[in-house]
């Protein structure tokens, strides 16, 4: 089976996938953090980091996931 990788965001309209925008693409993302923090709570967010990543990316997760998210829910797999 070929696979072809993606080269653009696609986001869903009516059901349907299409090409979007780096902008637009962010911006629903964003949204959808934002819509699920406000009716579910901050710690209805969880982040996972990789033992692989530098610690400058894994330090980075930990900042938004705890500053702009608002929660503590952050792990990774550095134990293995």
């Amino acid at each position: 089976m070929r696979y072809t990788r993606l080269t653009e965001p696609l986001v869903r309209d009516n059901g349907s996938l299409r090409p979007a925008s780096w902008d637009e693409a962010l911006d629903r993302a964003a949204a959808g953090f934002r819509a699920s923090i406000e009716r579910h709570g901050p710690d209805t967010f969880g982040m996972f980091s990789c033992s692989k990543a530098t610690n400058e990316v894994n330090f980075i997760a930990q900042k938004f996931t705890r500053q702009v998210i608002g929660t503590n829910n952050i792990d990774s797999c550095n134990r293995t």
